[in-house]
């Protein structure tokens, strides 16, 4: 029963927008009617198109657009060629609609001049295209004729005068009727218009093209490569077809040039010229030949051989003075090439040539005398201008109805994706990338919300949802397993950083909780220069997080140090203080033998080689144990440096008292530049309340 009431529904909705399209295509047919009747200067042809863009959206008012030129064509054939701006009227009239436009001042005078734009200013180029590249209105001719102005720029004023006023007076009336609607009415076409117009997706798209787009551009390729393919036919074959037809007219005019040339008059022609009678009563047929056509450019005898070419007659023209009988002539490219055959009196073929004279078609005869010997050859050059212009012609009326046929298919293509494909898909995805499984509550409401689309189309797209669905409902469970046993691992790991480094630390009876003073500064410095803005493409939180970490084993390397070399209470010698140094790269070789062991890449294990290895490392270059200096240095090992340093400094150490604090900090200051990073040193100044607090603190315990 439910499946019956959505048949019935769709039943009604096809209806209802079949409807709307035939009751505007009527009102358009009827607004040209009446413009003609009253014999305005006025198309009044869009009433339906933009009012049905205003009640049904897009899908509606193109289908208007595109079938009332095609319907007006079947009594007025060119104006199926406009089905193109039509449409294009009919969707910026949608556009309009949806935004407001239509109601409000002074908005509504721009989607006019837009539709204004469309219907005349590209109006008048498809109109000047078809036409040949010659001028079409009355209005534009009377503008060039008082003003001078260029023929196509007076046409192309007139037409978008008029069409001003005509699309102010269509959307007026289109406009009018829209307010007078009953509510109820245009509340029922806002549901329809949900049903099956566009809607603007809402999901998340991974990757640079969105489904509806590549839907729409395998349509959009595929449509284009048929038309193309059809339309490349279509021209070849017209192209072929009127060369034939300038072939044939080139023979025909030949023939005639042929029957009206005595061949024992040639050499009077080469001779006397103009003093003939006969040569003047040939000029005056050839004359008549040649006005006979447009096409005609030039007619003339030429005697041909490999001397050069000599003229028997040739006619004037406006634009070129004919050669004198007698004159000689050098040979073109075409006659050098077929010499042999102009010599010995043969058919010549057909040649097309574009250069100075123009764009020409040439045909030759042969004059032979009694003995059929060759005197000379009859030609005519036929101008192709024409071909170009009903070519483009041509041209012009293919692509004008490809792309209305294919906006229209792109309209219903993206229909038809957007509503049986990406608005499910954008569902899923939009709840998806919207997962949070950061606490146990977020974790739920995830659940809850893929659960609530409750998807039922039927098809993959379900079967998708469903799994989808199903995936995280079993995620959040493996995610909370995973999450619990993870924090015991970390709160191992951890347990046993600081065992392994009070171990080491156990042996030195001087140093008490360096390392867990030194990881308080670390992270302190490093909040602080994040906050500061310094080294921010470094500080990030998981870095941090790894350095105050790892920072308890920064002096594991003293775990091959000897025990009495730890707690000497004197001064060490230069053996002993080599021995010491020895404790940087004994830590990093210890550290890098667990992150073999690990076999990953660890960010904290990392992290504790860098500050085991380097900690004892100076800006200026002069620490060890590689000498390095400046961003040389790992940042972790240069914030380690001021740390380790200032706890060494206000700690007791069994050949030193603790400094106060204040001399430790001025300590600190002066070797801004030398022995440490000055951003660092800068951090450290800053945060000094924490500093002296954690210090102070340790003081006092």
């Amino acid at each position: 029963m439910i499946e019956t009431n959505r048949r019935m529904s769709k039943k009604k909705t096809i209806t209802m927008f079949l409807g709307l399209v035939i009751v505007s295509i009527a009102l358009n047919i009827i607004g040209t009617k009446i413009s003609q009747w009253l014999g305005t200067p006025f198309y009044i042809d869009n009433i339906g198109t933009i009012l049905a863009a205003a009640v049904g959206g897009y899908l509606p008012c193109v289908t208007v657009g595109f079938f009332y030129n095609i319907i007006m064509g079947i009594s007025q054939p060119d104006t199926t060629y406009y089905c193109f701006i039509s449409v294009l009227i009919a969707a910026s009239a949608s556009y309009f609609a949806r935004n407001g436009w239509l109601k409000k001042f002074p908005n509504v005078f721009a989607a006019i001049l837009t539709f204004a734009a469309f219907g005349g200013g590209l109006g008048c180029f498809l109109t000047w295209l078809l036409g040949g590249f010659s001028s079409f209105s009355d209005f534009g001719t009377s503008i060039s004729a008082s003003t001078g102005m260029n023929i196509f720029v007076s046409d192309f004023i007139a037409t978008m005068l008029i069409d001003i006023g005509d699309k102010a007076i269509v959307t007026f009336i289109a406009v009018g009727i829209w307010l007078i609607l009953p509510k109820r009415f245009l509340n029922t076409y806002n549901i329809f218009i949900k049903e099956i117009s566009f809607k603007r997706s809402k999901g998340i798209t991974r990757g640079r093209l969105s489904l509806r787009t590549k839907a729409l551009l395998v349509v959009g390729i595929a449509t284009t490569m048929v038309a193309t393919a059809a339309g490349g036919v279509s021209i070849l074959q017209y192209h072929f077809y009127t060369i034939k037809e300038y072939i044939d007219q080139g023979n025909s005019v030949t023939e005639m040039m042929q029957q009206s040339v005595e061949p024992n008059m040639v050499n009077e022609f080469i001779t006397k010229g103009k003093k003939s009678e006969t040569y003047r009563d040939t000029c005056r047929v050839f004359n008549n030949i040649r006005k006979s056509s447009r096409e005609i450019s030039y007619i003339y005898i030429y005697k041909i051989d490999k001397s050069g070419c000599t003229v028997v007659l040739d006619i004037d023209t406006e634009d070129l003075k004919a050669d004198a009988p007698g004159d000689k002539l050098s040979l073109d490219d075409f006659m050098k090439a077929h010499i042999d055959e102009f010599e010995a009196g043969k058919e010549i073929e057909t040649t097309i040539t574009n250069d100075s004279y123009g764009w020409l078609l040439t045909v030759y005869k042969p004059i032979n005398d009694h003995n059929g010997k060759n005197l000379c050859y009859v030609a005519v050059d036929l101008s192709m201008q024409k071909l170009f212009s009903e070519e483009t012609m041509f041209l012009t009326r293919i692509i004008s109805m490809f792309l209305g046929f294919l906006t229209l298919i792109m309209v219903f293509a993206l229909w038809i994706t957007e509503h049986y494909i990406t608005e499910p898909i954008n569902q899923i995805a939009s709840t998806t990338n919207s997962f949070d499984y950061d606490s146990p509550e977020s974790r739920e409401k995830t659940v809850k919300r893929i659960k609530e689309l409750d998807i039922h189309t039927g098809d993959e797209i379900e079967n998708l949802y469903n799994v989808i669905s199903q995936n995280a409902v079993e995620t959040v469970g493996y995610i909370e397993d995973i999450e619990k046993k993870g924090q015991q691992i970390t709160k191992l790991q951890r347990g046993l950083i600081i065992v392994l480094a009070d171990l080491v630390e156990s042996r030195d009876k001087c140093t008490g909780d360096h390392v867990r003073k030194t990881a308080a500064y670390t992270e302190i410095i490093m909040k602080q220069m994040k906050k500061e803005g310094i080294y921010t493409d470094i500080l990030t939180d998981e870095y941090i997080e790894d350095v105050v970490n790892s920072a308890p084993l920064h002096d594991i390397g003293k775990i091959q140090v000897p025990d009495a070399l730890l707690n000497k209470p004197g001064k060490l010698t230069d053996e002993e203080f080599k021995m010491m140094q020895s404790h940087t790269t004994a830590g990093g070789e210890i550290i890098q033998k667990a992150i073999k062991e690990v076999d990953e890449d660890s960010g904290y294990l990392n992290e504790a080689k860098n500050l085991a290895n380097f900690h004892h490392e100076k800006w200026n270059g002069k620490g060890y144990p590689l000498g390095l200096s400046g961003e040389e240095i790992p940042l972790s090992a240069r914030v380690m440096a001021v740390a380790d340093v200032f706890d060494a400094l206000v700690s007791r150490r069994s050949y030193k008292e603790p400094f106060p604090i204040e001399k430790a900090i001025d300590i600190i200051r002066n070797e801004a530049g030398e022995h440490f990073d000055a951003n660092v040193v800068k951090a450290f100044l800053d945060a000094e309340d924490e500093i002296r607090r954690v210090a102070e603190m340790n003081m006092s315990e």
